[in-house]
């Protein structure tokens, strides 16, 4: 059960609401963060852009996304981001391999294994190794690197407020939220 009660869509300030109807399904996640009123609509767009906009290949990101779990003993996360995973085009070997926090699996490609130990060493030590740094360089152009950065930084942030405020677990939305993410950041470039 949850530390905190969840905003209800009945008595949410009008922003908040509005920003709730609009989503495609109405994960506790979403009604967890909506307490952060001046924050909420922020984070979304960068959650709708880091998932929808990033010129970092999505399967990369949703590995970096599912070691961040692991690392975090963020259920909720995983839970979500499992299937996403998948639906970008992770192997079922590659997310066992995640689960039992085996980076270096021969399921990984070379590269793979770079984000995976990059994505570790942020998270376990704020800052990347220059090794690690520099093998990044040679691999990625510094928009990937960033945006990898910011989803790291990202979904650690979503881990700790699941993890803290026990947000009780959703069935799995798999690619519906992405896709419809998608969709309304391609209809708001089109306008």
């Amino acid at each position: 059960m949850a530390r905190l009660p969840y905003v209800e869509l009945e008595s949410a300030p009008d922003a908040v609401r509005q920003t709730l109807e609009r989503l495609p399904i109405q994960l506790n996640i979403f009604r967890m963060m909506a307490h952060a009123e001046t924050c909420f609509r922020p984070l979304l767009r960068l959650g709708t852009a880091i998932l929808s906009e990033q010129q970092l290949d999505p399967r990369l990101r949703e590995l970096a996304i599912l070691r961040i779990a692991q690392l975090s003993g963020a259920r909720y996360e995983w839970v979500q981001h499992e299937p996403i995973a998948k639906g970008v085009g992770a192997s079922d070997a590659q997310v066992a391999a995640l689960a039992r926090g085996a980076i270096d699996d021969a399921s990984f490609s070379a590269v793979d294994r770079l984000v995976l130990r990059f994505t570790t060493e942020v998270v376990s030590t704020v800052k990347a190794s220059d090794p690690t740094f520099a093998e990044m360089q040679r691999h990625f152009s510094p928009r990937e690197i960033v945006e990898l950065l910011l989803a790291i930084g990202f979904y650690m942030t979503i881990a700790r407020l699941a993890e803290t405020t026990a947000t009780d677990v959703d069935m799995p939305a798999g690619m519906t939220v992405v896709d419809s993410l998608r969709r309304e950041a391609a209809g708001t470039r089109d306008r």
